[in-house]
């Protein structure tokens, strides 16, 4: 017992494993390397490029390189290892044929640089580059088009030029209430505060635009559409020494492009079969005739199905409770049974079970809807919350706490997906591991709950460190709401992970 009285529990839940090729590891890179993807593509993978006259050269053969062996520079060889290339770990060879290149004239590309903070300008930035992108995909499209840009470009956003005054002025109160929320929570540090934006509906989504996601908004609706991936100057021109290595980066890079060009680097071995998780997240989009509403959208998630989105009902400002939207009873029946319904279309039969992850908790009609929503097709609806604490657990001596604690304390329970990583022999962060906090609307096995967690908090194929704060349910939330401004009232985001990764 506590000094307070209260039962306090720590366990150490077992790190899910992941399945590959041939075999399982708890680390993506050491699997991929034994065993190579649980879901190939072809030996030749064709990839488009997007760049600077002055640039093709450069990123062509950086793209081509990751075929090649890349020695590790880093101190820890167990958590950055050597990279094989990508017919060794993915088995697959990236090519990029002259016929899949398009290029920018450098003037052309000056000129607008100069204007790019204007309206006009990035508007023609914008179009210029989904010309090319465009270009590739009307006959024998490539499986991802590689966009290189200057960091100038890559990096560049602009406040929403559609934005009356009265509706940027709501934007900025929201953006002061949200960063109030935080720092009521505790005193953040600038990684922190990033992170934590993954659980909430910011308003900056809206109140500004960026150049890339504007990109890959509008690249996702084309036909024949191929999913886009940066390539920045500092990923190909960074020293060794300086930042990941070039086998590290390797790694990330050479991952990221299999998932996007049909693959599936690995699968979770720690999830129940049919069982559909659902993250739940609100952004702000502007209707056209004027106004700032929320869209609540549904994020799905299981072992048999690749993660897919569905847009729900758009709900107005007014529509909260301590700051935060939540769905009406109908409004959340609707979308769960939505999800439902395309689960079954893809999977061929319904889930057995529905586990809903939301950043705030249920409100008395979210709870009626959902449970509702699922109840014709669905034996099971579990309604699972996880957001931030000010909790911290030391350890005695110099460790930080393990990935995968569970710590109860009466009825509050503690997830630490972040922590010290036994593999690697290290904690890979840099302050004291921060848990979540993980309840429940309604009976439920918060323990069961919590491994599931800790198995989706590997599902994030845009790096091969193979864990995350937060699960892929809310991660999937986070690059959907960056898209969600950019689309008319009347637009679904695409539903394929591989065009928000």
């Amino acid at each position: 017992m506590s000094p307070s009285g209260l039962k306090v529990r720590i366990e150490v839940l077992e790190e899910p494993p992941l399945s590959f090729g041939a075999g399982q590891s708890v680390e993506p890179r050491k699997g991929l390397a034994a065993g190579g993807p649980a879901i190939g593509v072809p030996s030749l993978v064709n990839l488009g490029l997007v760049t600077l006259q002055r640039d093709v050269e450069e990123a062509r053969s950086w793209l081509e390189g990751l075929n090649r062996f890349e020695a590790a520079h880093d101190a820890n060889a167990r958590r950055f290892p050597r990279w094989p290339g990508a017919p060794k770990a993915l088995g697959t060879t990236f090519r990029i044929e002259p016929r899949l290149i398009r290029t920018i004239d450098d003037a052309e590309y000056a000129e607008l640089l100069l204007r790019r903070q204007t309206p006009g300008g990035f508007e023609a930035l914008l179009e210029m580059l989904d010309e090319r992108v465009k270009a590739l995909l009307s006959d024998q499209p490539p499986s991802c088009v590689v966009i290189y840009l200057p960091d100038e470009l890559a990096e560049l956003r602009l406040v929403n030029p559609a934005l009356s005054p009265e509706e940027r002025r709501l934007l900025e109160a929201l953006k002061a209430e949200e960063e109030s929320d935080q720092l009521s929570l505790f005193q953040p540090t600038s990684e922190e505060k990033e992170k934590a934006e993954a659980l909430r509906a910011t308003a900056e989504e809206l109140l500004y635009q960026s150049f890339y996601r504007a990109l890959k908004t509008r690249a996702m609706f084309h036909q024949n559409a191929a999913p886009l991936q940066i390539l920045r100057y500092d990923t190909v021109r960074r020293p060794n020494g300086r930042g990941q290595s070039r086998a590290t980066r390797a790694w990330n890079m050479a991952t990221t492009l299999l998932y996007k060009c049909g693959g599936i680097p690995w699968r979770p071995t720690g999830l129940p079969r049919n069982v559909c998780f659902v993250g739940i997240s609100f952004h702000h989009i502007r209707r056209r005739t004027g106004g700032i509403v929320y869209a609540s959208v549904a994020q799905a998630v299981s072992t048999e199905l690749e993660p897919f989105a569905i847009k729900g009902a758009e709900i107005d400002q007014e529509q909260r409770r301590d700051r935060r939207p939540y769905l009406t009873a109908d409004q959340a029946a609707v979308l769960i049974a939505d999800v439902v319904v395309k689960y079954r279309l893809s999977a061929g039969v319904a889930p057995d079970r529905v586990v809903v992850h939301k950043t705030s908790g249920y409100e008395p009609e979210e709870v009626e809807g959902f449970r509702r929503g699922a109840q014709r097709d669905v034996a099971a609806c579990d309604l699972v919350w996880l957001r931030e604490t000010s909790f911290r657990l030391i350890r005695r001596g110099a460790e930080e706490p393990v990935r995968g604690t569970f710590c109860t304390i009466g009825d509050e329970s503690y997830l630490f997906t972040v922590g010290r990583l036994p593999w690697w022999g290290e904690y890979p962060g840099p302050h004291i591991p921060a848990p979540l906090e993980i309840g429940s609307a309604g009976s439920t096995d918060l323990r069961e709950r919590a491994l599931e967690i800790l198995a989706l908090s590997k599902m994030d194929w845009n790096s091969t460190e193979g864990v995350s704060r937060y699960p892929i349910t809310v991660g999937f939330a986070r690059k959907v709401g960056l898209g969600m401004s950019m689309l008319s009232e009347n637009q679904a985001p695409n539903p394929s992970y591989r065009f928000h990764a």
